[in-house]
């Protein structure tokens, strides 16, 4: 059953998914899509047109500006941001205040089962692949890779990690999930699943 505490501010104009948690303060914006089973967690923020898929967690006080897409299985740790504006200015080069129609937003694209850590910094235009894991504090400004460790400013590739979180061994050419035992192969700076992976 969807839940919506009573001091969150929700479009009606927003999509909120069966069972979906939306928490004190937070606030969804107008056409904004929620899947089922999300939670949007105390003073977070969901832009206008975002797209989140089911089962994605969005903790406190995190900052998700439009057109951001989220895949299946999300996590948004507390007071992330995903940014939306390349080059940010409050007015225009004559001094006068800027408005809607003077930018044009770019996005974060979240892929399936990845993490943000708490704080972190997602400069948009940028994918992130699916199941990564961006470290706390770091601040994300290029693409990442599926299944990568980030952490930094700017964020580096640390290691890989498996759908657990855990990061990978690497054992005979091969990297193993200590946790899942699955087994990945590296390829000239990507990582994928081996074959019968599950």
């Amino acid at each position: 059953m969807t839940s919506i505490a009573a001091s969150a501010d929700v479009s009606e104009q927003a999509v909120v998914g069966s069972g979906t948690k939306i928490w004190h303060l937070a606030q969804v914006r107008e056409e904004a899509v929620l899947g089922a089973n999300c939670i949007v967690g105390r003073g977070a923020y969901v832009g206008p047109g975002v797209r989140i898929g089911e089962n994605t967690k969005i903790q406190n006080y995190a900052l998700v500006y439009e057109p951001a897409v989220l895949g299946r299985g999300v996590f948004i740790g507390p007071a992330a941001v995903l940014t939306n504006d390349s080059y940010p200015r409050a007015v225009a080069p004559d001094g006068t205040p800027k408005t809607a129609h003077d930018w044009t937003p770019v996005g974060v694209t979240i892929e399936d089962g990845a993490s943000i850590g708490a704080r972190a910094v997602c400069i948009a235009p940028l994918v992130i692949g699916r199941w990564a894991t961006v470290a706390a504090g770091a601040v994300v400004t290029k693409d990442v890779p599926a299944f990568a460790l980030m952490a930094g400013v700017p964020a580096r590739r640390l290691g890989w990690v498996g759908k657990a979180g855990v990061p990978l061994t690497a054992k005979d050419g091969v990297w193993v999930c200590p946790v899942t035992g699955a087994t990945f192969i590296e390829d000239g700076g990507s990582l994928s699943e081996a074959e019968g992976a599950a």
